[in-house]
């Protein structure tokens, strides 16, 4: 499997799972452990990848700055009602952090906030997909410093255009050091959603981290999710880098 460096520096364009086999986690089966070595070395990969649906239109280039959230309310924006049949889709990988200490967080790439894999969060994005790419968006979660970490809340957000979770064919996989990969899809049909709570991982102890599916859509946002798990954080208005 190739180093967590080879896609930092980006000289690796996809998400190499070693030809591992898959553990889908559905309604019905919605849990799955990793534990031993698995849970402790090395780096567990988090990865989004999305395409439009089949008859679904692509995004558009988005060419002016953006501005998504109110003050602490953290609304949802209008969707557009000019009839323009163009959707401009941008999902964004995100993780809500609570660690051992008590400390509390966010990963994301909205303000900039990407994490760090050698010093708290130990949680580090790898950067901002904005098109559905095939290599899509990666976080890289440092299994060395589990002993750090209380829970991950890991969820989805629309940056930016209209409410789309129905027209995207979205999948969020977790790749393990070893033992089998961890996908989980948003297949369900949440038309006014902006957010949507994917997976949750929970330190168990033990050397067993938890991978819960939860796949819960939000017509929210960040602090709406928040809410959701109690993490208690406080929101404010927020734009992406350009």
């Amino acid at each position: 499997m190739a180093s967590v460096w080879e896609y930092l520096r980006g000289e690796r364009s996809t998400l190499d799972t070693g030809g591992q086999f898959k553990v889908t986690l559905t309604k019905s089966s919605p849990q799955h452990a990793i534990t031993g070595a698995a849970a402790t070395t090395g780096y567990l990969y988090v990865n989004l990848h999305w395409t439009m649906r089949t008859g679904a239109p692509r995004a558009s280039t988005r060419d002016t700055v953006r501005r998504l959230f109110s003050p602490r309310i953290l609304r949802p924006m209008e969707p557009d009602s000019s009839g323009s049949a163009q959707l401009n889709v941008d999902l964004d990988l995100a993780c809500m952090y609570e660690l051992a200490d008590g400390k509390r967080g966010v990963v994301q790439p909205l303000g900039g906030l990407l994490g760090a894999l050698q010093q708290a969060p130990y949680v580090k994005l790898s950067g901002d997909d904005q098109y559905g790419a095939p290599s899509g968006e990666t976080m890289y979660i440092n299994l060395e410093k589990k002993d750090q970490f209380k829970r991950l809340l890991v969820f989805v957000y629309i940056y930016d255009g209209t409410p789309a979770f129905d027209q995207t064919n979205a999948v969020v996989t977790i790749v393990p050091q070893s033992g089998p990969r961890i996908e989980v899809k948003l297949e369900e049909r949440a038309p006014a959603a902006r957010s949507c709570a994917v997976v949750l991982i929970e330190n168990s102890g033990d050397n067993t981290l938890t991978v819960r599916r939860e796949v819960r859509y939000v017509n929210g946002f960040q602090a709406d999710i928040d809410r959701l798990y109690g993490f208690g954080m406080q929101w404010q208005r927020g734009y992406k880098p350009e």
